[in-house]
């Protein structure tokens, strides 16, 4: 596998949180370098240039919260980060992540085997157990902790642990322009509708029961008046979308190369 690098996104003032990640990457062995998180818990959305109220309205029904900006922010700024260097991958992972094996290990044989089924693979969401509409296509075990490399056509919500191919991470920072969603929902509105996304199952990396800091503050926010009377409607809407788009990918997915089954 050519060059990995992977980066931890953390709240200036958040030591202990990075602490705790430290100690759980350096047990297997891995460095990284911290990008520090853009803190948008007290902004004041009237001011951010990129963000796009009324298209959020109709797309999410609701507007968003400062934390959510912010995280989408974050991760921007490691993409763009990751572009300036030289790494073929990114492994990129919110300061809550908590990995159950050695996700380098891991990625440095199912790297290989998706550059040969999708030389076009665009993002990899390595964190979240939800997964649906998805077409199994090659096993891993690592350290005993076995789990399957699947096509994501319904892309998983989360960005506790994600990896960028280069050729993702360009296109997610050159076609940002505005915000209409939190970063885990573009990341589905995206790659559901261009495909070229990815997920294990069960998933590789879960997270420790701390809060978001990033986000703290938002829940809150996002259940009582920046919801608007359609919410529901807006929402179940953006699901059926999803899912019929996905389905639709699915039954079309061709992968450049069949995987070779274990033991074969």
């Amino acid at each position: 596998m050519q060059s990995l690098d992977t980066y931890v996104i953390n709240l200036d003032g958040s030591d202990d949180r990075l602490q705790a990640i430290s100690q759980r990457l350096t047990a297997f062995g891995i460095d990284f370098e911290r990008i520090a998180a853009v803190d948008g818990r007290r902004l004041d959305l009237a001011t951010v240039p990129d963000y796009d109220a009324a298209r959020t309205e109709h797309y999410m029904g609701r507007s968003l919260v400062g934390g959510e900006i912010g995280c989408y922010h974050s991760h921007l700024k490691v993409a763009t980060r990751f572009l300036k260097s030289d790494a073929r991958y990114a492994l990129v992972l919110e300061d809550d992540a908590l990995p159950l094996c050695n996700p380098v290990e891991l990625l440095g044989k199912a790297l290989a085997d998706l550059d040969a089924i999708d030389p076009d693979w665009l993002l990899i969401n390595i964190g979240n157990n939800r997964l649906k509409i998805a077409t199994p296509l090659s096993h891993y075990d690592i350290g005993g902790y076995q789990c399957e490399l699947v096509a994501a056509h319904y892309f998983p919500m989360t960005t506790s642990a994600i990896v960028w191919s280069r050729e993702g991470a360009r296109l997610f920072v050159e076609q940002h322009s505005k915000m209409f969603a939190p970063v885990d929902n573009y990341f589905r509105h995206w790659l559901t509708r261009t495909g070229h996304g990815y997920s294990f199952a069960p998933a590789p990396v879960t997270t420790t029961e701390a809060a978001s800091q990033i986000l703290a503050g938002s829940g809150g926010a996002r259940k009582s008046n920046r919801r608007k009377w359609f919410y529901g409607l807006t929402k179940q809407r953006r699901l059926m979308e999803d899912k019929l788009i996905a389905f639709i990918h699915k039954k079309r997915f061709r992968p450049a190369r069949i995987p070779t089954p274990p033991g074969a």
